[in-house]
């Protein structure tokens, strides 16, 4: 079942998935240690809470945030917010391992010079989704998005500019790297519920780590 889960990344090459969406598998496999010790080092300084949605709903998805830049949501709407709401303090610092890792996999991915001020840490368990969306509320949109996947399986939805329009699913196992930019930098995307399961670093959960210039 564990291979199953979690097939042996080489055996996956690097996949162009359509202009500016790259799959890198297994990318961050080497490192998976240190950057779980740095992930867990940000959230016992920030720790993950459910956000509520501008329109009052709580999110199935527990968030926080590293880096200049926090991602937010709430009454006031989604932005980014130079300090934790919960705490009224600075976001903690983005650990240098991370920042250098995210701009070293945005150049795997052809955006060379990706200098990440933003962090979001999305943490899922059984069940838990994120329906399609954009991200849209940075200010420069040639930048790259850059999202190491940890934990569980995943399948991501990836659709097109419009909401409407099809889409593909896309499997990410623990390690994985994805980097979207340039002509797909709108595109639509999602998580589908996340299926039971158990990984053997962090146990029933899925934890996606999104590198953005805020």
């Amino acid at each position: 079942m564990q291979d199953e889960l979690f097939p042996e990344s080489w055996q996956r090459p690097v996949q162009q998935l359509s202009p500016g969406i790259t799959l890198l598998p297994g990318l961050a496999l080497e490192e998976e240690k240190q950057i779980w010790q740095d992930v867990q080092a940000v959230l016992q300084q920030a720790a993950l809470r459910q956000m509520q949605t501008p329109g009052g709903r709580t999110m199935s998805v527990s968030m926080s945030n590293c880096g200049a830049l926090g991602w937010v949501s709430g009454h006031g709407g989604y932005r980014y917010s130079p300090t934790d709401p919960d705490s009224g303090l600075a976001w903690p610092a983005m650990p240098p391992r991370l920042a250098m890792l995210a701009s070293q996999w945005a150049a795997a991915a052809g955006f060379n010079g990706f200098d990440s001020n933003a962090c979001l840490i999305n943490c899922y368990v059984p069940g838990c989704r994120m329906s399609l969306h954009q991200d849209r509320d940075e200010r420069d949109f040639s930048q790259p998005i850059v999202t190491l996947s940890l934990g569980l399986p995943a399948r991501f939805m990836l659709g097109g500019i419009q909401r409407n329009d099809a889409c593909q699913i896309i499997p990410l196992i623990h390690g994985d790297v994805l980097v979207f930019g340039g002509p797909a930098r709108l595109c639509f995307h999602g998580i589908m519920p996340l299926t039971a399961g158990a990984h053997p670093l962090l146990g029933s959960r899925r934890i996606s780590l999104t590198f953005r210039r805020a």
